[in-house]
């Protein structure tokens, strides 16, 4: 009796709470109706690709700063217009009827002034004519007569604008010239040795007699002045192969195996042993450092006016120690002008050097004191000359180098508090840390395209909330002189489609704010609760959330089936501080998974019609290690997992990416942190999809876990899809994907397609 009255108490007490403390149903609709979302999905999905307009220009330049742009319309129009920066003029960029009648008399078909067959053009310079591609021929436009004359191809321009210059490639390799600088002598390697041939033909002098079969002598390089060989005794390593098959080649019976060289965690490299050869008296000298045994021969930088010394970098295995390297010819000794050294990882890829060997100095990007800035280095004395930039923001990129103004033109985001510390923002500053200019305003994520001239800007803005505008911008102070475009999304709107929420929550240690983004089915019932779906994906080389706007998405299509679908980038991944990266540090199970799970749970203590008992996962390469990871390493929270071509096994995979986070050399917590290893954890539903034909992580991967599972005994689904490669499964795959989180988390059968229960397939 007593226990009757407790729960009628309770129950009279819970009757009397207010109504958004009470759990909402669960979503759970009939088939009938989740057939019905299935087609208003496939219906919405083309819908979506007409329905917003102007959404960014593409700049077509002529001459130094002019450009044209083309503007798709609705109904498949389309306008072009032309921009003068100097005049500050927007125009159409020819008279369209005018076009029109010119296109219908070459073509002998009638052309429409608001629907021209134009994909390509060129205008010339001068603005008095234009060249037109219509399909593959092409023709010349006098834009004052409109007479037409075919033409071969569109020209191009090559013009160049010397005043700013391009940032090379870090690793570039050296180009081995053949000829001496000064014309006299070819370098040539016979029998594994180094001779010079007189470029006028005579006798070939013999330079080295130590090189082997084994360790033959080769990548030399000239010094500028022609006095010195920078030349290496290399023992060279061949790539183990991986193989996959092709089960189904056309017009065979047989399966046809494929192999390719694969370079995966702790496979030896080719080892260069660096000497100096003295032309003039033939001396050989070894250069006093370690061999070389990670990357190829690195590019030499010989300083200016002084060719008795050069730099070249240094990045060991491992990635915990950088070094810019100076090297004396005279006698081969050597001095680390940069000597960087971490406790967990230096982003090899990331790192940036621009050499000034007119001034002796270099500029290097680095994250020595916890985040990504700029420094001044003073390659005569090895010191840091001057930290250029500085504060709790990360320089992401470098456009370019004005050696002239002693300039650098960089892209940088998380300076601006309050805002998304990821939206991408463009800067210009001195050498010396002064007279920064901001290019961009704030609250929006850019993406600027330069003029050839540098002397304009067009740049474009949005988030995923809110539609971009294309404006012109002037670079010498940043003063917006033009809207060029506004996008227009009514049609958008009009149709009931939902724009994602950007939304952020405290991660693990609740104080870090961790950035996502939440998409909902067009037909939300707030009165209802629906499952979640994170798309992951966790590789510590980037950031991944989206932020700018994206009229049609996979993840706004999947959540029309009646899901939450949500994205987020957890500690580990790039471009905030090198704390927040270095969570990944040989750590890759982690995931980020403590953030995301938090973030989550923010969500739904804001939004109770998240319903975080029922969440799934898909993603694909290190997304899919990373969604079948959330089964294996927290099944409390997640329920059901779409793994594709995942990098299950960070032994496996190749070689740069996974010794990059995880390290070297390989320990036991790659065997700890393997989903092969752990397959026997598996909670929850599983899809597996691989493409038989992946070249960048072995099929294997996959079949490996496959094996795993099977030998544990666990329940899971497999999809391998012949002749398909690195893929999430294509159209076919993402189909699978949806099905099986209808069946998985909404509990419904998914459409027959054998029994035509779709009109049309997603």
């Amino acid at each position: 009796m007593k226990s009757w009255l407790i729960l009628t108490f309770l129950f009279a007490v819970a009757s009397q709470l207010p109504a958004q403390q009470k759990p909402l149903p669960s979503y759970a609709p009939s088939r009938d109706e989740m057939l019905a979302r299935y087609k208003t999905a496939n219906d919405r999905d083309s819908l979506a690709r007409r329905t917003a307009f102007k959404l960014t220009v593409m700049p077509n330049w002529s001459g130094p700063s002019a450009f044209w742009y083309r503007n798709a319309l609705p109904d498949s129009q389309s306008e072009y217009l032309y921009v003068d920066p100097v005049k500050n003029v927007k125009r159409p960029l020819f008279d369209a009827v005018k076009m029109a009648s010119a296109i219908t008399l070459v073509q002998g078909k009638k052309a429409t002034a608001n629907r021209l067959p134009i994909r390509n053009a060129y205008l010339y310079p001068d603005g008095k004519k234009i060249a037109v591609s219509l399909g593959r021929i092409f023709y010349d436009v006098d834009l004052s007569t409109y007479s037409v004359s075919k033409i071969d191809s569109l020209p191009v321009d090559k013009t160049e604008y010397p005043s700013l210059t391009r940032m090379p490639g870090r690793w570039q390799r050296n180009r081995n010239a053949r000829t001496s600088p000064d014309n006299q002598w070819n370098v040539v390697v016979k029998e594994h040795n180094i001779y010079l041939e007189p470029t006028g033909g005579g006798t070939a002098v013999q330079y080295t007699t130590d090189g082997t079969q084994a360790l033959p002598y080769g990548d030399i390089t000239w010094s500028p002045d022609g006095k010195y060989l920078v030349a290496y005794k290399i023992k060279r390593v061949v790539d183990k192969p991986v193989y996959y098959v092709l089960t189904s080649v056309p017009g065979t019976t047989r399966g046809e195996m494929k192999e390719r060289p694969y370079k995966q965690p702790g496979d030896d490299f080719s080892t260069y042993e660096m000497h100096l050869i003295k032309v003039a008296d033939k001396s050989v000298v070894k250069v006093k450092t370690d061999i070389i045994d990670f990357f190829d021969a690195p590019k030499i930088n010989w300083n200016k006016g002084d060719n008795d010394h050069f730099m070249f970098e240094r990045v060991d295995r491992g990635h915990q120690r950088f070094r810019i390297i100076e090297v004396n010819a005279a006698d081969g000794s050597t001095r680390n002008i940069v000597d960087e050294q971490t406790s967990t990882f230096i982003y090899e890829q990331r790192i940036f050097t621009y050499y000034l060997p007119e001034t002796a100095e270099v500029l290097w990007v680095t994250e020595k004191d916890g985040w990504r800035h700029i420094y001044l280095v003073d390659a005569k004395n090895g010191t840091i000359k001057n930290q250029i930039t500085k504060g709790e923001w990360v320089v992401r990129a470098i456009d370019s180098v004005d050696v002239k103004k002693r300039e650098i033109w960089f892209q940088a985001s998380g300076m601006n508090k309050g805002e998304d510390p990821y939206f991408l923002h463009y800067y210009r500053i001195g050498f010396d840390g002064k007279n920064m200019v901001t290019l961009t305003k704030p609250g929006f994520n850019h993406r600027i395209t330069w003029s050839p001239d540098k002397q304009y800007f067009v740049d474009t803005y949005s988030r995923v909330d809110q539609a971009p505008v294309s404006v012109l911008g002037r670079v010498a102070d940043g003063k917006q002189l033009m809207e060029l475009e506004k996008a227009d999304i009514s049609k958008h709107i009009a149709a009931g489609f939902r724009l994602p929420e950007p939304f952020h929550a405290k991660g693990r240690d609740g104080v870090t704010d961790i950035w996502g983004i939440i998409c909902r089915p067009s037909n939300f019932d707030p009165k209802k609760r629906y499952p979640i779906i994170e798309n992951i994906y966790a590789g510590p080389q980037d950031a991944f959330v989206p932020k700018s706007f994206s009229a049609f998405g996979e993840m706004q299509s999947m959540a029309e089936l009646g899901f939450i679908v949500v994205q987020i980038d957890g500690m580990g991944t790039a471009n905030r501080s090198k704390a927040f990266h270095d969570v990944c540090w040989k750590n890759l199970a982690d995931a980020g998974f403590p953030d995301r799970i938090a973030w989550m749970r923010a969500v739904a203590a804001k939004y109770p019609q998240a319903d975080t008992t029922r969440v799934g996962l898909y993603g694909t390469s290190a997304g899919g290690q990373n969604s079948l990871g959330g089964l294996l390493f927290h099944p409390s929270w997640y329920k059901a997992a779409v793994s594709a071509c995942g990098c299950h096994d960070n032994r496996v995979d190749k070689q740069w990416w996974n010794e990059q986070w995880m390290g070297y050399p390989i320990a036991k917590h790659y065997d700890e942190q393997s989903n092969i290893t752990n397959a026997h954890k598996l909670k929850g539903k599983l899809l597996l999809i691989v493409g038989e034909a992946d070249t960048n992580v072995p099929p294997e991967s996959t079949y490996r876990v496959a094996d795993a599972l099977i030998k544990a005994r666990k329940t899971f689904d497999f999809l391998a899809v012949p002749g398909m490669g690195h893929s999430d499964g294509g159209p076919y795959g993402r189909a699978k994907k949806r099905d099986f989180f209808v069946k998985s988390l909404l509990g419904v059968d998914p459409p027959d397609r054998n029994a035509d229960e779709l009109s049309a397939e997603e």
